[in-house]
């Protein structure tokens, strides 16, 4: 219970206007989450305001607002409490409300296994005492305050996990909450985006020993060298757990079941006098001992006996996204391990899934995030136990395509690994060939959702409850980049279904070639690829040989063809890359020859035909001779012909029958190639145009392209309506200024205000790929209405005129291509008021835009 009295002693704050509720249940700042009789706390972070959503708590029934400045609430009957910051107001209230109830704090920390141990903390020491344990993930600077607003009076014990992003933030939290008793679990690479390197993690977690008084206790990881020298900087007891000789607290003889482990525990004499002690724990794996040990020396120290201890232990449920077993698809054993990632966490949990029996082994991996210089290595390693461990591995994320490609290094076939970037994927890839007895371990961290596809391969839907973000916020929540805060969106998903919709359109017997030039058309080559061809495709086109060697270097295998002129220079490294390569010249023919007794291969190589487009290829009449004189090459293979239609996505009768004479003349060509009784098994002609509208054209492989990402051919030829546009780019306002009348916008004060304006300032320009001239983009959306361009793009920023649009300030989402709310800018759109088209739009997006997706 939170009063009123209390809230505004501690922060020095005061109410504006009137009082209508002094008391609260606890503390909200999800708007989301609210419920009846909270106090909802704006906090003001660095990502977001939650003075923008205060109306929205207050309509779920919160009864009181805690902020740092007020807002309107006239429809509302809610106490307002005005602080300087809502931070350091919550972390106030929770020293204040611990020193109050004289709640004793054990605190937990480390770089992994922080829930798990405070879980099995809390429920050892449950046995025998009414104790609070922050939950969920509340556990930081924000977190951690917010969730002692639920802290009883008769809660004399509070397990309290305490976690760090940032140098400094452990300090923080032991002012406010010190502790009595410490846990450290382990000192691993995580959050080296920010700490840099595992001895400056060390120094951060080591801020909870330092804070204990000397007639505290630290419990502390003997097996973890950086963990075991924290013992130095405390005069309070040391009492040291893990599997060593030299461990307080020592497990033996350890085996992991699909039930759970069980172990021989051992005690030191600093521990008292005990005889070796035979437990058990539904927890799975010799690594979860360790918060196992950690709760049964806690548990001794508060009085308990080893008997209500085993007794506590055995009961315990598995904490959700921990190396859960739940019943999976096709009597299959799930391994839910989905909460969060880092390689020393991988390779316990698959060296769990080694250990336990089973028909096959099967592992989805996602990235593992915020490992810094180490997150290559860190990949490869995990990579490589696969290799050893597993049956079949998939792959989910860009980083983790990095598991993928080590553990081919290491052993695996090509068929055993599945790279994938969709959920959808990645459930496919996991249940090819699923049955009775496969286990599945599913584990990523956060940001790769992978609790998407461990509720996918659940066999009862209903156990979504023991499921990891589980919650609204998490189902709704969409990670923003962190490289720039302009960037594009790829939805993969709809790839994906744009392709499968291609593939019913031609039909089993037609191949797909996937159309990947110019990085995919912008939305991503190396991802756009993968899902293609897990959707339908076997074929991959590109224009030149690095758009090619970028997709090998991925790990993609499929037959690739450069459709462009790869010169007689680039032969060799064409068959290195194992590409299909165009051709139309015998020098370009006879070096491709000559590049195959160097290397000893074969070279694959289709013919271009140029039946009017007038770009590569041979003329229609030079083509029977060209094929005879080049099949007599040595190791050269005729694979493939093919053509391209200039005017397929016009429809009116000249443009018709322009493609009707363009197709004519082709089909001669393969008429003239049979009477010369020469075969060759693939032919291909159609775009994404004639894929769509001329179903004669698509003879045994079609090239669709620009329809893949979900965007038209031509305004003449429409996509089907279920197609799916995959991209949107979007960035945020930096800047909001009020400019008097008489003032210029811009280079070349080509804008000038004749009245006063509020402008925005956008960091993005044409060197994004945002067009400057001869016309720009016109308009782009901003809280949901458009709010013109004003002056000229610059090369990295662009105003907007925001004038009409109420309450716009820096960090508010902007739409350049994309829905915001009910407004829609399409690429479409933007390409005819560009007077171009829109595959020119999102090709021109530069590389330093990131993708997200």
């Amino acid at each position: 219970m939170i009063t009123l009295d209390a809230i505004l002693a501690v922060t020095g704050g005061h109410t504006v206007g009137a009082v209508h509720e002094s008391t609260f249940r606890s503390f909200a700042f999800d708007s989301r989450l609210v419920q009846p009789g909270e106090l909802f706390v704006a906090v003001k972070s660095e990502r977001g305001d939650g003075h923008d959503y205060i109306a929205e708590a207050c309509a779920r029934g919160a009864t009181g607002i805690l902020a740092q400045y007020p807002v309107e609430l006239d429809a509302y009957e809610v106490t307002y409490v005005l602080v300087e910051d809502t931070q350091w107001a919550l972390q106030q209230w929770g020293r204040y409300i611990l020193r109050e109830y004289g709640t004793e704090v054990i605190g937990v920390t480390g770089s992994t296994g922080k829930t798990t141990t405070k879980e099995t903390v809390a429920q050892v020491l449950s046995a025998a005492f009414p104790l609070f344990k922050n939950p969920g993930n509340w556990n930081g600077r924000y977190g951690l305050p917010l969730a002692l607003g639920w802290l009883a009076p008769e809660q004399r014990l509070a397990v309290l996990e305490m976690a760090s992003d940032s140098r400094g933030e452990i300090a923080e939290l032991v002012t406010m909450a010190p502790p009595r008793v410490a846990i450290v679990t382990t000192i691993q690479p995580t959050h080296l985006d920010t700490f840099g390197d595992l001895a400056t993690i060390a120094r951060e977690k080591s801020d909870l020993v330092r804070a204990l008084p000397p007639e505290g206790l630290a419990f502390l990881n003997a097996d973890d060298a950086l963990v075991r020298e924290m013992a130095i900087q405390t005069k309070a007891e040391i009492r040291t757990f893990g599997l060593g000789q030299e461990s307080d607290l020592r497990a033996t003889e350890v085996q992991v079941t699909k039930d759970g482990t069980t172990f021989t525990l051992i005690l030191s004499p600093r521990m008292g006098q005990h005889e070796p002690q035979d437990f058990f724990t539904p927890l799975l794996g010799q690594h979860m001992l360790y918060p196992v040990l950690a709760a049964i020396g806690v548990g001794l120290h508060y009085g308990l006996t080893l008997e209500q201890i085993r007794h506590q232990l055995a009961k315990m449920e598995p904490v959700p996204g921990r190396l859960n077993p739940l019943k999976g698809l096709r009597g299959s054993l799930l391994l839910d391990d989905s909460y969060s990632a880092s390689p020393a966490a991988m390779l316990a949990a698959l060296d769990v899934v080694a250990a336990l029996p089973a028909r096959r082994r099967i592992a989805v991996l996602g990235d593992m995030e915020e490992l810094g210089n180490y997150s290559d290595e860190g990949h490869a390693s995990v990579g490589r136990q696969a290799a050893r461990l597993l049956d079949r591995l998939v792959t989910k994320g860009e980083k983790a395509r990095l598991i993928a490609q080590a553990a081919i290094r290491a052993g695996l076939t090509e068929e055993q690994v599945a790279i994938t970037y969709t959920t959808v994927d990645a459930v496919r890839a996991a249940t090819e060939q699923l049955d009775e007895g496969d286990i599945v371990l599913v584990k990523g961290s956060a940001e790769s959702r992978m609790e998407q596809i461990a509720a996918q391969l659940l066999a009862v839907p209903e156990e979504r409850t023991k499921l990891a973000r589980q919650s609204q916020p998490w189902q709704e929540s969409v990670s923003l980049p962190t490289e720039r805060p302009t960037w594009l969106r790829v939805d993969l998903d709809a790839i994906a279904h744009n392709t499968r919709r291609i593939k019913e359109l031609v039909g089993p017997q037609v191949k797909v070639m996937a159309v990947m030039k110019a990085d995919g058309y912008g939305h991503g080559a190396v991802k756009a690829a993968q899902t293609a061809l897990h959707n339908g495709a076997e074929w991959l086109g590109v224009a030149c040989l690095p758009e090619a060697k970028a997709l090998r270097e991925a790990g993609i295998s499929a037959p690739t063809i450069i459709l462009g002129y790869t010169p007689a220079w680039q032969a060799r490294q064409a068959l290195r890359y194992d590409l299909r390569v165009t051709v139309f010249s015998e020098e370009v023919a006879r070096a491709l020859s000559r590049a195959t007794i160097a290397l000893e291969r074969e070279a694959r190589v289709h013919v271009k035909v140029d039946t009017g487009m007038h770009r590569l290829g041979l003329f229609p009449e030079h083509v029977v001779d060209f094929v005879k004189a080049i099949r007599e090459l040595p190791n050269l293979i005729i694979e493939g012909i093919f053509t391209h239609f200039s005017v397929a996505d016009a429809l009116d009768p000249w443009h018709q029958e322009y493609t009707r004479e363009q197709l004519a003349r082709f089909e001669k060509v393969l008429a003239d190639l049979e009477r010369a009784k020469i075969h060759v098994p693939i032919v291909h002609a159609a775009n994404s145009a004639a894929t769509l509208r001329l179903p004669e054209a698509h003879f045994t492989m079609v090239r669709p392209g620009i329809a893949l990402y979900g965007l038209a051919p031509s305004p003449e030829v429409p996509l089907p309506e279920d197609f799916r546009p995959a991209l949107s780019w979007k960035t945020q306002v930096a800047q909001v200024k009020e400019l008097c009348p008489g003032s210029y916008v811009s280079y070349g004060a080509t804008y000038c205000a004749e009245e006063t304006r509020r402008i925005a300032v956008i960091p993005v320009g044409y060197a994004d790929g945002f067009r400057r001239a001869p016309s720009n983009w016109g308009n782009v959306l901003v809280r949901g209405q458009r709010a013109p361009l004003v002056g000229r793009v610059c090369m990295d920023q662009a105003m907007i005129d925001v004038t009409e649009i109420p309450g716009v300030r820096q960090g508010d989402e902007v739409v350049l291509i994309g829905a915001q709310g009910e407004a829609l800018l399409s690429a479409e759109e933007v390409a005819e008021r560009l007077g171009t088209i829109p595959y020119e739009v999102v090709a021109e997006i530069l590389a330093r835009v990131p993708r997200v997706g």
